[in-house]
């Protein structure tokens, strides 16, 4: 049992080297005591000095005493951002946390960093706006697995990363599930609670399983026991169903499973002793929340069948709104739900992280300004980082293709952005040939947004209208959830 999990998050104390004006929002560092959870106040000083960024005067945007705010919380692969703002989606303040590192065994303590780093987003936020809060959503990275006391709510084991794979526990996973179900995966949700199932070897009568957002979001309402139908999917939830399949529903260890409610449901007012020691109001609710990715998609607000979001970041990853729910193991694609519609993606492993091996910043700023985006490029690449692609082709052997490299870095950048363009395509081809709806219109999200060229490019290759994303922060995506949970 991680001990130190009993430490109170809520008896922090907080150091301003000078006090912050009234209402008033201000850069400022914090340092936090955590009492027996640290060795001295040096260590928590690692929560690094964030800048809240909230209006000069609430006046000048029409903000109101009696108008109420939604906060949303996203918590990264590395640190976590909140995002508060009003029914028109005006944002009123927002900032983000690096998670301290808070070690145990020579390993990360996760679940008490994330834990703190909760609570001091909650002290990040402007005093004077708090009691505006009406209600509270946050996303958790999609397969973070926390097997959880029942009773005491402190993890019975470390927490298992959303990139862990759990290999040993495929075979039992395969011989229930259906071929090619989201499930057969190593990293799976499934996969962890099995391996951890089959491991481990105490009493298990009182524990629960529950996704990072779960956890997170108990602290705040105190209800242990409930998520949302887009974390639960990689466990098996069947949001089509509604509910847990029989063949999940048959093995010993589905008595852990959390119940199950759609993304942005009030589950209870805030707890008493948070709400006082922070300050919101008496009615402010908690919802249930979603995954990262599935925020980052809800703050671009594509909201019609057809739209779509191309994340171009380290990798490429696509996600369409269809009427149609698609599923496909070998392409690593799935259907998030989304109320009536689906929210169908896949990865590839192309993107920006082969291009930061080949060029700087610099270069790919100053080369791009050479490009001619409207004429075609005659190389033909698959730029990958490392052997290996699932989507859209699914070949473990494929190797990397970055060669012939001309002498002009201008032809050879122009190539590599034209290729990758030519692999959203086949993307987006075979969702509509698993039986997606067809895309129409591509909003984009991540670094790769921001080059002009590239864009058009892709729009050149698509034949389809892309464009900027004009919010990308998956905490804004939370933060409308927190709006219709309210």
């Amino acid at each position: 049992m991680l001990g130190s999990i009993s430490c109170s998050s809520l008896s922090t104390q907080v150091l301003y080297p000078s006090p912050p004006k009234p209402g008033c929002c201000t850069a400022r560092r914090l340092l936090v005591r955590t009492g027996p959870c640290e060795n001295s106040v040096e260590k928590s000083a690692r929560l690094k000095t964030m800048v809240v960024g909230c209006k000069k005067e609430n006046q000048e945007v029409g903000f109101q005493a009696s108008e109420r705010l939604y906060l949303g919380m996203d918590f990264g692969t590395s640190g976590a951002r909140f995002a508060l703002i009003d029914k028109q989606g005006t944002i009123h303040a927002e900032g983000k946390r690096q998670y301290p590192q808070y070690m145990r065994e020579k390993t990360m303590d996760w679940a008490q960093s994330w834990k703190t780093t909760l609570f001091s987003l909650l002290e990040d936020i402007p005093v004077h706006l708090r009691p505006h809060v009406a209600s509270i959503s946050l996303d958790g990275t999609s397969a973070t697995t926390l097997i959880i006391d029942s009773n005491t709510g402190e993890p019975l084991a470390r927490p298992y990363l959303y990139n862990e794979s759990c290999p040993d526990a495929l075979p039992a996973i395969k011989s229930i599930a259906p071929v090619n179900h989201t499930v057969c995966s190593g990293s799976s949700t499934l996969c962890k609670l099995v391996s951890w199932w089959n491991n481990d070897n105490s009493d298990k009568t009182s524990t629960i399983l529950l996704h990072q957002a779960d956890w997170l979001l108990w602290l705040l309402h105190g209800q242990l026991g409930v998520s949302d139908y887009n974390n639960a999917l990689k466990v098996g939830y069947d949001p089509e169903l509604d509910s847990y399949p029989r063949w999940l529903l048959s093995q010993p260890y589905s008595r852990l499973l959390p119940v199950v409610k759609a993304p942005g449901t009030s589950i209870a007012h805030l707890k008493g002793d948070v709400r006082t020691l922070f300050g919101f109001s008496e009615d402010c609710i908690v919802c249930t929340g979603t995954t990262d990715s599935i925020a980052a998609f809800l703050a671009a607000r594509a909201t019609k069948p057809g739209k779509a979001v191309t994340s171009l970041g380290s990798t490429l990853a696509i996600k369409l709104l269809s009427t149609t729910r698609i599923e496909d193991a070998r392409y690593g694609v799935y259907s998030h739900r989304l109320d009536d519609k689906w929210l169908v993606g896949g990865a590839s492993n192309t993107g920006g992280a082969v291009l930061k091996e080949i060029f700087t910043d610099e270069q790919l700023e100053k080369l791009s300004e050479h490009i001619n985006p409207m004429e075609s490029s005659p190389l033909n690449y698959y730029p990958l980082k490392s052997v290996g692609e699932r989507f859209p082709v699914a070949d473990p052997m494929m190797e990397p293709r970055l060669h012939p490299r001309p002498e002009s870095d201008v032809v050879y950048l122009h190539g590599i952005l034209e290729s990758i363009a030519r692999i959203e395509a086949k993307a987006y081809i075979l969702l509509k040939d698993l039986g997606a709806t067809q895309v129409e219109e591509v909003f984009t999200a991540g670094g790769g947004a921001k080059n002009d060229k590239w864009t058009k490019i892709r729009e050149r290759i698509l034949g389809l209208p892309v464009s900027q994303a004009t919010q990308t922060e998956a905490a804004y995506g939370a933060a409308l959830l927190a709006m219709k949970g309210a």
